[in-house]
């Protein structure tokens, strides 16, 4: 099976979503269909014996909508205008002038008066609307496409209202100049320019709301520059990024971007990554170093040489992952998608219903009619349709502005009801390098000194404790160092200018430096000790340990605030624990267990009822991240994604972790408020479109319908923009 995304033009509802979504999957060679309403495509994964891309897009048009080829985001963006806006809005001033001017004593021309000439009156109505029709000529064209198709969707109700307003209208006049009827009545020419204006000025306001809620991912796409600079043979050239070539040496100066995905070769410079990483500060990147394109150089010259390229590159695998995540389906769009499903006809057989009834209980012709299209042009579909995607789309763009990758719009739910959340403690809690935390000097020198013999003898050793002495220090710090020697999981030794130095376990120094006697420790067995002496002299201990990240008290104390259990989950003994949690406030951990059974703790949780989350590096903890609801992984490498987690986050900053939680509450917060905006528009309107509050005074026609119905969608759109202002603290 091959999977595709398409980009798909026509759609204006849910239900003209879901039924291309019906259309697709019940086609013979694809296993598989989701249309995304708002981002404008359809992922299909198909089976290229039986199909190819041409049979995918002939299918999309005979569900009455236009494949615009290969989705691509930069290029989805339709530009909208507002001309014909105010062009047809002149016509719509023009037609309400001609129909009800002589209800508000506006003085007309005799030739169109209601009275003097009830031809002319009727006639320049009639003239007016046509162009509206032509206008509108899309909808009415989708609407009966749609219907032939048995999936009716919000075009079928506009078409079926239009249709017969102007067919009754149309038929009436006909037959009164004949001399047939001496009155035509009520004409509903002005309601069908009225309602097509609004429904078309309702799409505008519905295309600008999806290009606005689309504009994070967009951002990410457009930050890359169109040129590099390349240096051959010692000269510098300009070039395309389609010209540049994996292992091409690229120049990077001063004020510049990076063009594409590379590692520096030689310079060093501080890099604004924010874009990608959320990281606010600039960072310092050095020969050896990675630079991910579209990220700013602040002020150093850089030569790097080129990695992933173009449509490889990090940033357009993130945008890749972020639309598909955005194409998943949420569980709680489940709901509203079933009730999509069978709105429209059900809104039909209301209409059809209420024309009915009112012709039985002896109300005329027109005011049945008028029943009738009213309550087709007052549901609103459309907002039922955009509540989720909508929002969806906003919280996934929000997640890669901040750094935050989610694989999909299910994760994004889940994490709204997270209690529980599983922390591996090294390289997650814990920086994973070991550091200095304190000097027991015994050597007459300064303890900068002592560190700096210990720092040059470590130097030249591989072993992880080591990084606690050479981390950030250049080479000119270090001690000129012979003789190295390794001795195997005891100690190490060097000579410096001349005298042995022997660092190691008290037994190391014991046996080598022939030291018996060694002071007490001072620290108790959670710190890693290193003896230190000078030939047979004791010159102290250093004692190095895995500390804290500076934020995870912070992190603990937010999501204690969230109502999110934080749970440590450690390999280290009993007292290593301890020592750890004395300064965040973790109330249950679990400590002495192997990488494989992390796993198993988690397990019960969810077996107690508890929705739980793992966030680890992705390195040891694999089958935690795995197993439990939501697996988060912090970055650690070049791979954009962790397999095995849902969300990624791009840096090591902790509190990427809240924030991801509170824009899933965010989003789920402005889901529910817009499932609630346009359910109880239609549980309102509906009923007094069929005249419930006749008795009150209170009637309903087709233009003041369709009034309400673009309101109804620009109440969901303003909503779910506002989740952008949200506070993520």
């Amino acid at each position: 099976m091959k999977k595709i995304v398409l980009g798909v033009s026509g759609m204006s509802c849910s239900a003209c979503s879901n039924g291309l979504e019906k259309y697709l999957s019940k086609q013979d060679g694809i296993s598989l269909a989701s249309v995304n309403l708002v981002m404008a495509n359809a992922s299909i994964e198909y089976d290229e014996e039986k199909l190819t891309v041409k049979d995918l897009e002939r299918f999309i048009k005979e569900a009455g909508f236009k494949s615009t080829g290969l989705f691509d985001i930069t290029k989805s963006n339709e530009k909208v205008t507002y001309t014909d806006t105010i062009i047809f809005g002149v016509l719509v001033l023009v037609m309400m002038y001609f129909s009800m001017g002589h209800m508000i004593g506006l003085p007309n021309f005799k030739i169109f008066d209601h009275h003097m000439s009830p031809i002319g009156y009727a006639a320049a109505q009639l003239v007016l609307v046509i162009p509206f029709l032509v206008y509108g000529f899309d909808i009415l064209k989708g609407g009966i496409k749609a219907l032939f198709h048995l999936v009716p969707d919000m075009n079928t109700l506009i078409t079926l209202g239009v249709i017969s307003g102007f067919t009754y209208s149309s038929v009436k006049f006909i037959l009164f100049v004949c001399g047939v009827i001496p009155s035509y009545g009520s004409l509903y020419f002005e309601s069908c320019t009225m309602v097509i204006f609004f429904v078309k000025l309702g799409r505008k306001i519905d295309k600008s709301g999806k290009e606005s809620t689309k504009s994070a991912l967009k951002s990410l796409v457009t930050i890359t520059p169109d040129f590099a600079v390349l240096k051959v043979n010692g000269e510098e050239k300009k070039v395309t990024i389609d010209e540049v070539k994996p292992g091409d040496t690229v120049v990077c100066k001063a004020g510049e971007k990076f063009a594409v995905d590379g590692k520096i070769i030689s310079g060093s410079a501080h890099v604004d990554e924010s874009f990608i990483t959320g990281e606010s500060k600039p960072q310092m990147r050095k020969e050896g170093e990675n630079v991910l394109a579209g990220s700013i150089n602040y002020d150093g010259y850089i030569e790097y040489e080129a990695k992933n390229i173009g449509k490889n590159s990090t940033v357009s695998e993130i945008v890749r992952l972020v639309s598909e995540a955005s194409n998943t389906k949420m569980p709680i769009a489940a709901t509203a998608d079933k009730i999509c499903g069978i709105f429209v006809p059900t809104v039909m057989g209301i209409a059809l219903l209420g024309f009915i009834i009112y012709l039985i209980c002896g109300a005329g012709f027109s005011e049945s009619l008028n029943v009738f299209i009213t309550v087709l042009v007052t549901a609103c579909p459309c907002a039922l349709g955009l509540a989720t995607p909508l929002a969806v789309v906003v919280g996934e763009g929000l997640c890669a502005e901040r750094g935050i990758l989610c694989k999909d719009g299910k994760t994004l739910e889940i994490a709204d009801k997270i209690d529980t959340l599983f922390f591996d403690k090294t390289g997650t809690l814990t920086t994973g390098k070991p550091v200095i935390v304190e000097v027991e000097n015994a050597s007459g020198m300064t303890d900068d000194e002592l560190v700096k013999i210990c720092a040059s003898v470590e130097k030249f050793s591989s072993h992880p404790i080591a990084n606690a002495f050479k981390l950030s220090k250049k080479d000119d710090y270090f001690l000129p160092a012979e003789n190295f020697k390794n001795y195997s999981g005891f100690g190490i030794s060097a000579d410096i200018n001349g005298k042995t130095y022997y660092l190691g376990k008290g037994a190391f120094i014991a046996e080598y430096a022939g030291i018996k006697d060694l002071p007490e420790k001072s620290k108790n067995a959670v710190y890693t000790e290193i003896c230190v002496a000078e030939n047979s002299k004791y010159l102290g201990r250093i004692y190095v340990a895995d500390a804290l990240k500076p934020d995870a008290k912070e992190l603990i104390a937010r999501l204690n605030k969230l109502g999110v259990e934080p749970v440590m989950l450690t390999g280290d003994n009993e007292a290593a624990a301890k020592e750890i949690l004395k300064d965040i406030d973790i109330k249950r951990y679990y400590s002495g267990i192997l990488p494989k059974e992390k796993s198993d703790y988690i397990l019960k949780e969810k077996a107690a009822g508890k929705i739980t989350a793992m966030c680890g590096d992705g390195i040891n903890d694999s089958p935690a991240l795995a197993v439990a609801d939501v697996g988060i992984a912090v970055k650690n490498g070049t791979d954009v994604a962790v397999d095995c987690a849902e969300v990624t986050l791009m840096t090591d900053d902790l509190m990427k972790i809240t924030e991801f939680i509170k824009i899933s509450k965010n989003t789920l917060k402005c889901i529910r408020m817009n499932l609630f905006w346009a359910f109880i528009y239609n549980v309102l309107m509906i009923p007094i479109a069929l005249g419930a509050l006749k008795w009150a005074g209170i009637t309903l026609n087709p233009m003041f319908a369709s009034l309400a119905m673009v309101l109804s969608s620009l109440t969901v759109i303003a909503n779910t923009l506002l989740l952008k202002r949200k506070s993520l603290k």
